[in-house]
């Protein structure tokens, strides 16, 4: 345990050092037209995870894999995410901030930085900043991205923007309207979602069913 804290003391310490924005002070892109249909998978909108475990060992691990090289990036971004769960984001930031140098957005890793770095976002209550990296994240996707609609239409509905969240829950109506002309279904779309954030979601499925 004292070589895991003492690691991620090193961590702390190399993040501090690093030049780079921080999300919080980043304004929200403008999200693009919404599409007709969002039928492509996006093999980079996915959790990352190289170790699995908790606590000082997870920690542990995923210095020793950043040391390595060959998963370096990806334990970064888990360990960033870990971070941010035990209430460092600051850390958390920092730890983004160094994937995103080193994955351009153009690159399914680089979308896997800033997929998840957008969720990290959305959970600390930074939606425009969240908005902002899941836009980057699409903006490389060629097609349109399954899981745009449904992740767009949860952070407009949390800022107030009701109307926007309802049209882009129409766009996933329109392309699986088996799946997400209700809500019941949400726990097997929506598997990595939070029940807070699948509720929220409902909210704006019955929005759109009082104006389909």
């Amino acid at each position: 345990m004292a070589v895991a804290r003492h690691r991620l003391a090193g961590v702390v310490l190399a993040a501090g050092l690093m030049a780079g924005w921080i999300a919080e002070g980043v304004a929200a892109q403008p999200l693009p037209a919404v599409q007709e249909f969002y039928f492509d998978q996006d093999a980079a909108a996915a959790p990352v995870v190289v170790v699995r475990g908790e606590g000082a060992d997870l920690i542990e691990q995923l210095m020793k894999q950043r040391e390595r090289g060959r998963k370096s990036l990806d334990a970064t971004v888990q360990l960033a995410g870990v971070a941010i769960a035990q209430g460092r984001p600051e850390l958390g930031r920092s730890l983004y901030e160094e994937a995103l140098g080193s994955a351009p957005a153009t690159t399914v890793t680089g979308r896997t930085v800033r997929w998840n770095y957008g969720w990290d976002l959305f959970r600390l209550g930074e939606v425009d900043a969240a908005l902002t990296q899941w836009g980057n994240a699409q903006a490389s996707v060629r097609g349109n991205a399954s899981w745009v609609p449904a992740t767009y239409a949860l952070a407009l509905w949390t800022l107030g923007r009701k109307d926007e969240a309802v049209r882009w829950y129409a766009a996933a109506v329109r392309t699986e309207p088996q799946q997400w002309s209700g809500s019941s279904a949400y726990a097997t779309l929506l598997p990595t979602w939070r029940d807070s954030e699948r509720a929220t979601l409902a909210e704006v499925q019955q929005a759109w069913a009082a104006q389909p």
